[in-house]
């Protein structure tokens, strides 16, 4: 009777240890599981990603994120390194129901122990559903109320979702230090390759980073501990071991978010762009690959042909210095190709092609010469070059002149432009009209459609503009009349390889060619063919023997032209072949002279340079010329057929219909043909 006694005691004490444990459970789950984070949404979890910007030829060229993070599927991650994880951070993951009950007990002894003065460190035993639950919706708070909704929610986590959905979550999620968040993003940060490509010594180098993300002096110690707990765990042999301890641990201490200084002006204005039209939302955290039209072989030789004239010019010089910048693109796509906007982008991240407003010199007359053709004016009607004296423009008396201080009398239009003067530009600007003369400049972009202060000076280019504008308005004269838009992105597919809009990142239909835009029939030419013809004709001739030649690249048609402001204080050439525009400017961020032996040949150097490299592989291509044309020999200081007019310079000339040369002059030696030519 003593023994049923006895054992009927023992009954009721379980029973009632049970019934305090459930009451114990039914408590805990009534103060702590209601009112607890949602975690299905995690079934379809889509972390913020960092969007990627590459350069036309597939090379990556930076990041934008408020977090390094980069997604993989459970499939993508290599078995290795999973093991890695779990030999340093759960060895029973694989088994435990969300929670290690044996963990859970060793680590309540060890943290009793330290309280009355006995053990080491705290210990926390959270398992891997834990770690998920406490970095996707709890804080790090080590609080005993913060513990039991993270074991509850991990509980939860393990009857909703897979164990390599859970794992999948963890290695995407983990911070593992230099702004790395998941396994992915820290394989690039620590050594510049993706995940498939990890040593078994990376793997556990990564997997000991939980622990303590930023403590580098210790990696070899906490490596060597993973491997060992991997060889502990089964999942390497010792042999396997030893050979990764022995291994260098060559942490990529210098990886940088920067890509080349060469292409960060470009990169900075896609990222402007960009944050205007999708926002900083879309831009940071979606996960972007945007495929710009940035060619690096081309960015590179840009880049190279600017510094070094820069560098030629401001060694040896104390002070501020000289400053400039390059844009080039497709004249009839408008893909920017190259782009550098100063000396430095870590010096100054002033962007000259795209943000500096400077005047712009005799870059102008391209446009005020084409309003004149417009108008029936033949490449060879006579302007008179001859001295202008009492001038006046509004309040102001002036007396135009030409760069070298001389008058050649009549000379035909085609002279003066590819010698650039001075006189004959303005009285041709008083025939058509000032108005109509830098209209044609507004039409093609250069100068705003609703300015308002427009005077016979900005014939000579005393309006400003800036480099990117001067480049587009130049490209319709090349690509049949139309006015490009600059444009940096070629597509931008969204994390899941959908299209996107990068005005409204909206997802959109777009040729599977991902061909450039092309002009349909509906859409109206700024100037007629003819006519566009004849200034680009003229602009060869610039190059070719005018104020240009610098700028010429040997077995190559090259059309341009320079320009100087007065004192000298910018400099610019803006030139083209068929299918490459590029322009160059150089000055002071504080305008001023930029000393004697200075002028457009400069900026013509660095053109020249860059299209040299550009065409290298090239075939030579001239200009398409239109119908209707009608080419004749003349001489090229009387515009006079070469068969009247023999002597001196003979030049072949590009007439529309109804157009010819000039009449024989009646006393031989009326105009000079020995022309020198200014270099505006």
């Amino acid at each position: 009777m003593q023994n049923k006694s006895f054992f009927r005691k023992i009954l009721n004490g379980f029973f009632w240890l049970f019934t305090a444990f459930v009451g114990v459970v039914a408590a805990v789950l009534l103060i702590y599981g209601n009112n607890l984070p949602d975690y299905r949404n995690l079934a379809t979890y889509a972390p913020p990603v960092a969007s990627r910007l590459y350069a036309s030829d597939g090379s990556l060229l930076i990041e934008y994120a408020e977090e390094r993070r980069v997604f993989l599927d459970f499939n993508d991650i290599p078995s290795q390194l999973i093991n890695a994880f779990v030999a340093a951070e759960d060895q029973n993951f694989w088994t435990h129901p969300g929670i290690d009950v044996v963990g859970i007990v060793r680590a309540t002894a060890n943290n009793v122990m330290r309280k009355f003065g006995i053990g080491g460190n705290f210990s926390g035993a959270s398992t891997i559903t834990q770690q998920v639950a406490k970095n996707f919706f709890l804080t790090s708070d080590r609080t005993l109320s913060r513990k039991v909704k993270e074991a509850i929610l991990a509980l939860r986590l393990e009857r909703s979702f897979s164990k390599q959905h859970i794992m999948t979550l963890y290695l995407n999620q983990i911070f593992l230090g230099a702004r790395a968040y998941g396994v992915a993003s820290a394989a690039l940060m620590y050594f510049n390759k993706p995940v498939s490509e990890l040593s078994l010594s990376e793997c556990a180098f990564l997997a000991s980073l939980p622990k303590a993300p930023n403590d580098r002096a210790r990696a070899i110690e906490r490596r060597n501990y993973v491997l060992n707990r991997m060889v502990d765990e089964g999942f390497i042999t010792q042999s396997d071991a030893d050979a990764a301890m022995a291994e260098p641990l060559n942490i990529n201490a210098g990886f940088t978010e920067q890509m080349s200084d060469d292409f960060q002006y470009f990169a900075e204005e896609v990222r402007r762009q960009l944050l205007d039209s999708i926002g900083r939302e879309t831009l940071y955290n979606q996960g972007l690959y945007i495929k710009t039209t940035i060619n690096p072989e081309l960015q590179r030789a840009a880049s190279a042909a600017l510094n070094k004239e820069l560098d030629n010019f401001n060694n040896g010089r104390t002070g501020e210095k000289l400053q400039g910048a390059i844009f080039a693109m497709n004249p009839h796509t408008g893909r920017v190709l190259a782009m550098a906007g100063g000396r430095s982008f870590r010096e100054s991240s002033f962007n000259r092609a795209t943000q500096a407003y400077r005047q712009i010199g005799s870059t102008i007359k391209p446009f005020v010469y084409l309003a004149a053709l417009e108008r029936g004016y033949s490449p060879e009607t006579l302007l008179l070059d001859a001295p202008i004296v009492g001038w006046r423009e509004n309040d102001t008396l002036w007396k135009p002149e030409n760069y070298d201080k001389k008058f050649l009398g009549d000379i035909p239009l085609r002279l003066s432009l590819e010698t650039s003067r001075n006189v004959t530009t303005v009285r041709l600007v008083q025939q058509i009209g000032d108005k109509d003369a830098i209209e044609v400049a507004q039409r093609f972009g250069v100068y705003p459609s609703d300015k308002q202060d427009i005077n016979l000076s900005m014939a000579l280019g005393s309006g400003e503009t800036t480099l990117q504008k001067l480049v587009s308005g130049y490209s319709a004269f090349v690509n049949g009349g139309h006015v490009i838009q600059p444009r940096l992105v070629d597509y931008i597919e969204d994390r899941y390889g959908n299209l996107i809009d990068g005005k409204a990142s909206e997802i959109i239909e777009w040729d599977s060619e991902l061909l450039p835009p092309e002009f349909t029939e509906e859409t109206a030419a700024l100037s007629d063919p003819q006519s566009l013809y004849q200034i680009v004709s003229i602009l060869q001739g610039a190059v070719e023997r005018g104020t240009g030649r610098q700028a010429r690249v040997a077995g190559h048609t090259i059309a341009g032209k320079t320009g100087t402001t007065n004192d000298v204080k910018d400099v610019w050439f803006i030139g083209f072949s068929k299918n490459l525009i590029a322009g160059v400017y150089l000055g002071y961020d504080t305008p001023k002279p930029l000393g004697k032996g200075a002028g457009s040949h400069m900026a013509a150097r660095v053109f020249a340079e860059f299209m040299t490299s550009a065409l290298q592989n090239e075939s030579d291509q001239p200009f398409a010329v239109p119908d209707g044309m009608n080419f004749v020999r003349v001489n090229r200081s009387s515009g006079v057929a070469a068969a009247h007019d023999p002597d001196g310079m003979i030049i072949t000339e590009a007439f529309k219909p109804g157009q010819s040369p000039n009449p024989a002059p009646k006393q031989k030696g009326a105009v000079k043909s020995a022309v020198v030519g200014g270099v505006f």
